[in-house]
């Protein structure tokens, strides 16, 4: 391959990361330029009051690819654990264990309530949805009631639309097969639960111990990771693509992967997009997301893992308790954290609560759904710009258009989670990486028929809670 480098990757979270590890085990010389001053982005691990915690609820999903899930294994031995999954999920004003079990649901939901979701489950295949929107979509496959109490308001949390305003793409891509509705007509058909789901993997040390273990290989194989180096701007020149960060150096190599935002890479690429094309990048919008970060006093807050809550009682969807996770000696047993994830929009009025006052938030979120009080000691938050990409109705034709320029680009190839705008997991991330490296010929060209079969592959994937 031509140029001082073979591949330069931009970002360094898990799709960055696993592209470069795999490409440096063939042998290519790679640099990987990443903004923050630390590896991982949003599925990075860090320290609140001695205790390792992520970004929100992270979870690596079961159906990780074999030889995917192989390679982390051999990477992370033993502290990636094998765990099972205690969650609760708030509906109609009660706890039940998540994931969802016909005979909990039996037990606990109101009886009418029932009724209902059983007579609209044995109707479902009557129904068509009356239009594309999230809405019609999932009341058309759920029925009224099942969206009428989750997925509506976990819609208008999430995403911050009804569901009228958000593309059916959305449900389909969000909806897994372990949804209630499943669980509903097993109850109708007397069918047994199936115990998917159950079971995640996740390291001893925190979610981010996957991907700097990444790091950690693919330094040792011969990659370089620049930290602290911010992309300016993307060139494509002939033979080479020219990068240059922020602070003015300069790396040339015969291919560039990005995983930088799509709206972005459009902003700093040459050649530009047209300008049809770069209104159409600017339509898309992200969801930024406050996590608040509550410091408990006096060992486990509970036995659980995460409560998830879709109501709008509260702006909070998720709390989590990092190390109810894993089984680590390294964790204090004094204290615990909590995490409460808020989506937002970077001008809303919570976006600019100080850390005291969005302890309160989830004080009053605790008391409103019957969850234990915290002892709290201490608060920290993080405020991130981009984390869930809102797929309005119609946005597809503004994807489409941008992501139509950055397939025709000679020489640069974007994937990930925000390379793609899609709301994919971890593990499909890295193995888009894997995917990509795969495409690179020997010869220093890029196998075009292979890549655009992979993102296929991707274009199937359904999102695991």
């Amino acid at each position: 391959m031509s140029g001082s480098h073979d591949l330069v990757v931009l970002g360094a979270g898990p799709a960055g990361l696993a592209a470069a590890w795999r490409a440096a085990q063939r042998g290519l010389k790679v640099t990987v330029l990443e903004r923050a001053e630390r590896v991982g982005g949003l599925a990075a691990s860090f320290e609140v009051a001695g205790m390792r915690v992520d970004h929100g609820s992270q979870r690596l999903h079961p159906s990780t690819p074999p030889a995917l899930l192989a390679d982390l294994h051999g990477l992370l031995g033993d502290d990636l654990q094998l765990r099972p999954r205690r969650g609760r999920l708030r509906v109609a004003n009660r706890w039940v264990g998540f994931p969802l079990r016909a005979s909990e649901l039996a037990r606990r939901l109101p009886r009418p309530m029932l009724a209902r979701i059983a007579a609209e489950s044995a109707t479902a295949s009557l129904r068509r949805p009356s239009g594309d929107s999230y809405a019609a979509v999932l009341q058309a496959g759920l029925g009224r009631t099942l969206y009428e109490e989750l997925y509506g308001p976990y819609a208008l949390k999430l995403w911050g639309l009804p569901g009228e305003r958000i593309s059916g793409e959305q449900a389909r891509r969000r909806v897994s097969a372990n949804t209630p509705w499943k669980v509903a007509a097993r109850m109708v058909r007397h069918r047994p639960d199936d115990g998917r789901g159950e079971m995640f993997y996740y390291p001893r040390r925190g979610f981010g111990q996957i991907v700097e273990a990444l790091a950690e290989a693919a330094t040792a194989a011969g990659a370089q990771i620049r930290l602290e180096a911010e992309v300016d701007s993307v060139r494509v020149i002939e033979d080479e693509v020219v990068v240059t960060t922020q602070d003015g150096d300069v790396v040339a190599g015969g291919h560039a992967f990005s995983t930088l935002p799509l709206p972005q890479l459009a902003r700093i690429c040459r050649p530009a997009p047209s300008l049809s094309d770069m209104e159409s990048a600017a339509r898309l919008r992200y969801r930024a997301m406050l996590l608040v970060y509550v410091v408990h006093d006096g060992g486990r807050w509970t036995p659980y893992d995460a409560h998830s809550i879709p109501g709008l009682e509260t702006p909070i969807t998720r709390i989590s308790e990092p190390a109810n996770y894993r089984d680590s000696a390294a964790d204090p047993r004094d204290r615990s954290v909590l995490c409460a994830e808020i989506p937002c929009s970077m001008t809303d009025e919570v976006w600019g609560m100080d850390d005291e006052s969005l302890g309160d938030v989830v004080d009053e979120a605790l008391a409103l759904t019957g969850l234990p009080k915290v002892n709290r000691i201490a608060v920290e938050t993080k405020r991130l710009g981009q984390v869930y990409p809102i797929y309005r109705v119609g946005f597809e034709e503004h994807l489409g258009a941008i992501d139509h320029w950055s397939r025709m680009l000679r020489r640069v190839v974007s994937f990930g989670r925000q390379g793609l705008f899609v709301h994919d997991n971890a593990h499909h991330a890295m193995q888009m990486g894997y995917d990509a490296v795969d495409a690179l010929r020997d010869d220093g060209r890029f196998d075009r028929y292979a890549w655009t079969a992979a993102r296929e592959r991707f274009a199937q994937h359904i999102v695991e809670d």
